[in-house]
């Protein structure tokens, strides 16, 4: 599939220059009219060219974004993949948003993955109004609503990471994340996938102590409620592994995120929100085993179908 790659340009930051990319998917035969905007997640960028696929058979129209620091979106001397709020990725959204109807879509459908699915739920929460008014459904594919870690480092370590952000707004330490979960999705270790590991390091990146607060700060307005006025359909897998070697088990299960805080919190969103549980789901659904990827894409098609 030959995507296109727009540069949308915006006001320099801490960092310097600052740009996100949107991807466009060529226009499908049977065209509705109606858009996905896709939204990757942490340590992530789009690569996904059977999800665009699955939109596109469908009829829709399929956009992606990748975020301000990440994947073709970082620039030299960047921190990688860093944020001082959520809402500094609120003008990468809304201005994919602004190319998508200008490009004629009626509706728009916000596609979000983890961190992408709490940034999803944030803007469709309060996001400028003429941009949500286009916004007509969102879709969460296994939301980082919660931290999936111990009592301590959630209510001890990050609150005092957070704080020492404040002052030091660079301040970092080692990946916490475990390499496994990549390593269960690229195809050169135990996954199906390719991608690019520059964009994507199986290793993981300097955990910075300000995403740990931006983080922090949006999922604390979820707990307190958010207020989202269009329908929800959040997914996450039926169970979550925690183990810290590799398993097969990490192929059928989401060894990033505990589901039980998605569907604890899932009804924070909003008024009409729809919850399932996909068995055998990892913790990118559309990154799952064929038959349960296949039951993630029913699933997604069947809802917005109604909607």
């Amino acid at each position: 599939m030959d995507f296109e790659y727009h540069t949308l340009n915006f006001p320099p930051d801490y960092d310097g220059p600052v740009v996100a990319t949107l991807i466009r998917a060529p226009f499908p035969a049977r065209d509705t009219r109606r858009a996905v905007l896709y939204i990757h997640g942490y340590i992530d960028y789009f690569f996904q060219e059977h999800l665009a696929g699955e939109f596109v058979a469908q009829g829709y129209r399929f956009y992606a974004v990748e975020l301000r620091k990440y994947g073709h979106s970082y620039l030299e001397g960047q921190h990688p993949d860093f944020a001082r709020s959520m809402y500094e990725y609120y003008p990468d959204l809304t201005e994919s948003i602004r190319h998508i109807v200008s490009d004629g879509a009626e509706e728009v459908v916000l596609l979000g993955h983890s961190t992408g699915g709490l940034l999803a739920a944030l803007y469709a929460d309060d996001g400028p109004v003429a941009q949500r008014e286009a916004v007509k459904c969102a879709v969460l594919n296994s939301p980082f609503l919660e931290f999936n870690t111990t009592w301590f480092k959630k209510h001890v370590q990050i609150p005092l990471a957070a704080w020492v952000s404040l002052v030091l707004p660079f301040a970092h330490t080692g990946s916490e994340l475990s390499p496994l979960y990549a390593e269960s999705v690229h195809r050169d270790f135990h996954g199906e996938w390719d991608f690019d590991t520059r964009m994507k390091p199986i290793e993981g990146i300097p955990l910075y102590f300000s995403w740990l607060r931006a983080v922090r700060d949006g999922q604390r307005r979820v707990r307190r409620g958010l207020h989202i006025g269009v329908p929800v359909l959040v997914m996450s897998s039926d169970r979550s592994f925690f183990g810290k070697e590799w398993s097969d088990e990490l192929l059928r299960a989401d060894s990033v995120l505990n589901v039980e805080d998605i569907r604890r919190l899932a009804p924070n969103l909003g008024a009409d929100v729809t919850y399932v549980q996909i068995r055998g789901g990892m913790h990118d659904l559309f990154l799952s085993a064929q038959e349960v990827r296949a039951e993630a894409f029913r699933v997604v098609f069947d809802w917005l179908a109604l909607k």
